[in-house]
């Protein structure tokens, strides 16, 4: 994504790697890496990048797992007031078809953790005709908050992807998520891009949706869904003071809105032209709701 928040233009698909391929795992020093990236033209890259955050002892967050691998590089980036930050950057086209790549990320006890990304993730076509897959699995401990901010994900024409995201979140925890998705680059029509979220709390369900879009979806582009936008996203806040200081449901902007779940948990859901102003809507939402972080 460019600094103006516009989608880059249009190019050629690219199914090429970056100078990285077939692939290396990276960590920070006295952690444990996983195992390296296999790589292969015919079937795609396979990683999974972990991190844990916990408790220094000294009212901080340490990060003894920092452990990129593939194309998910994790760096440590500046802390403030007892929060760990970790930026995920890019090491390598991806996800494109064919690929299996996983983020695991772990906020144990008391810790605070934001998680953000360096550039967009672009979904593009691969070598082969199998659908690319990204998995992200979030753990929220007792007492933790976790921010998750990436960047938008980005479904060029000609990708497949399938993508999900599992939260599990623990009685007391606090969770921020936000997802974004730009559908198609400039000037072209998107790919196919299926994405799911499910959040437990306290190992009930608090909210397990899916959305599909683009080419064998019905009815994704018509009135009733997206009515000819390119830009979806949502601001997920789960927060046990809402079981005592509940939200009322209310429009936020003329094609975004704030609903309450059957939990201590607000969802909004915004829709946009673009990326710049699907991103001003959600940075809104995030001051309605008295949220303090910098997107």
């Amino acid at each position: 994504m460019t600094p103006s928040g516009r989608c880059p233009a249009r190019e050629a698909p690219n199914t090429g790697r970056g100078a990285d391929f077939p692939g290396t795992t990276t960590a920070t020093p006295g952690t444990t890496a996983t195992p390296g990236t296999t790589a292969n033209s015919g079937t795609g890259v396979r990683a999974v990048a972990r991190l844990r955050a916990e408790a220094d002892g000294r009212g901080g967050t340490a990060l003894p797992v920092l452990a990129g691998d593939g194309p998910l590089a994790l760096r440590r980036t500046r802390a403030t007031s007892g929060q760990a930050r970790v930026t995920v950057v890019g090491a390598m086209s991806a996800p494109l078809g064919g690929d299996r790549i996983a983020l695991e990320a772990t906020a144990g006890v008391g810790t605070r953790l934001r998680v953000g990304s360096a550039a967009a993730t672009i979904a593009l076509p691969g070598r082969t005709a199998e659908p690319a897959h990204y998995d992200i699995r979030l753990t929220v401990a007792d007492g933790a908050v976790l921010h998750w901010l990436p960047e938008p994900l980005i479904s060029a024409h000609g990708s497949d992807l399938r993508m999900t995201t599992r939260v599990d979140l623990a009685a007391t925890a606090r969770l921020v998520l936000r997802e974004e998705q730009i559908l198609g680059r400039t000037g072209e029509s998107p790919g196919r891009l299926t994405s799911r979220l499910t959040v437990h709390r306290a190992g009930r369900t608090l909210l397990d949706q899916e959305l599909r879009h683009g080419p064998g979806a019905p009815g994704w582009d018509g009135g009733a869904v997206l009515g000819g936008h390119r830009a979806v996203g949502q601001l997920l806040v789960a927060d046990p003071v809402y079981d005592t200081h509940p939200v009322e449901p209310r429009p936020l902007a003329e094609t975004a809105v704030l609903t309450p779940l059957a939990g201590p948990a607000v969802l909004v859901t915004a829709l946009a032209p673009d990326a710049l102003r699907l991103r001003r809507i959600l940075d809104e939402a995030t001051a309605a709701l008295g949220l303090m972080f910098t997107s």
